[in-house]
């Protein structure tokens, strides 16, 4: 099906939705339409080998409604790789509504939404993301089973962030004893790029280690509340990426790392929790390389939010949910050593050990 789309009173015909280069090979993608409520939401079930498609709901402005089905084709596909890699059996999924979360949502609308997902019938199950929060994800439990995240007053795993954050943490810290030969993050200058609720748990683990970070956001009075309660420097440059910092860490948006900013990276090591943080996972995971900075993938470190989500369907509790992520540490040192005996990058190799696992689970499917 082509669709056409009106541009400055012209008609424009663009690429089918199965020419989109995210589309890459998507079980489905539902569109979720509510006039009453003003909802317009994309739900990306990119693969469900492994079990359930499994992912977070964001809410943001997008531009136009082609940038929310690119984000949603990215972050599903993202999903799939990230449950595989960590050993869960999930698939991979993600939701986007178009809107400003802090102006559209509303109680009705979130109700709307979750009785899209309960259509679905549990192929796809939803949870917390951008522009959601546990109370949204208590909203939709009211009309259906299929969401994670829910408060533990509700009998929930809760707010993901932390133990994300935790993941990045430990990924980060593979990532310096890959690079500089020590885990130790005392003296390490960090630059971490978006101050939200992930972005600000792992400032916290990171000055208590004794980093010197420095800190950047769109969010001017946030980024100032959070510098002062961890006593972390404001970035005050004009280009975070020539920052004289030892790590990166994108914590925001992805595609922040790609043609323009390779180039000017001064960081050894990138380690963050933003989602798809190469713009391109082939091309700028090779200039990566070939400039010597190490990339620890964005889907293996910052799985720790859907390990602990993952609790509620797979019935372990906290104290079982963080010592899961902290074998990121682990899984993360054994991808860079896989990378470096392979010759390929280290998005390669996480991307193909966690496709045997799918490929393999294809195969006793087939039996």
């Amino acid at each position: 099906m082509i669709t056409e789309v009106v541009k400055a009173n012209e008609l424009t015909k663009v690429d089918p939705v199965f020419g989109q280069a995210s589309f890459n090979d998507h079980e489905q993608i539902v569109f979720c339409h509510d006039k009453d409520t003003g909802l317009k939401a994309i739900i990306g079930i990119h693969n469900t080998v492994l079990g359930p498609a499994l992912g977070g709901t964001r809410m943001w402005k997008y531009a136009n409604e082609w940038e929310a089905l690119n984000d949603v084709l990215r972050l599903s596909r993202g999903m799939t790789y990230k449950s595989a890699i960590s050993g869960l059996n999930l698939g991979g999924g993600k939701a986007v509504i178009i809107g400003d979360s802090k102006l559209d949502k509303t109680p009705e609308l979130i109700t709307r939404f979750g009785q899209f997902v309960n259509s679905l019938s549990g192929k796809y199950i939803t949870a917390e993301d951008v522009g959601t929060t546990t109370p949204d994800m208590d909203l939709i439990r009211d009309v259906t089973p299929y969401v994670t995240g829910i408060s533990e007053e509700r009998g929930g795993s809760g707010n993901p962030s932390p133990v994300t954050a935790y993941g990045v943490y430990m990924g980060m810290k593979a990532a310096a004893m890959h690079q500089f030969g020590s885990a130790s993050l005392d003296g390490k200058r960090v630059l971490v790029q978006g101050t939200g609720h992930v972005g600000e748990t792992l400032i916290d683990y990171l000055t208590k280690e004794g980093a010197l970070v420095q800190i950047s956001d769109i969010n001017q009075a946030r980024m100032e509340e959070v510098g002062a309660k961890y006593g972390a420097k404001i970035f005050m440059g004009d280009d975070i990426y020539s920052a004289d910092v030892d790590i990166y860490a994108p914590c925001a948006l992805g595609a922040t790392v790609n043609d323009e900013t390779i180039e000017r990276l001064k960081a050894k090591v990138i380690a963050g929790a933003a989602n798809n943080q190469l713009a391109n996972e082939n091309i700028h995971g090779k200039m990566l390389q070939e400039r010597g900075i190490l990339y620890a993938p964005d889907f293996l470190i910052n799985a720790g939010g859907i390990i602990n989500v993952y609790a509620e369907i797979a019935g372990y509790d906290k104290v079982e949910a963080m010592k899961r992520t902290e074998n990121i540490y682990n899984t993360t040192l054994e991808i860079f050593h896989f990378a470096e005996a392979n010759g390929v990058t280290t998005q390669q190799a996480a991307m193909s050990i966690a496709q045997k696992r799918i490929d393999d689970r294809k195969k006793e499917m087939a039996k």
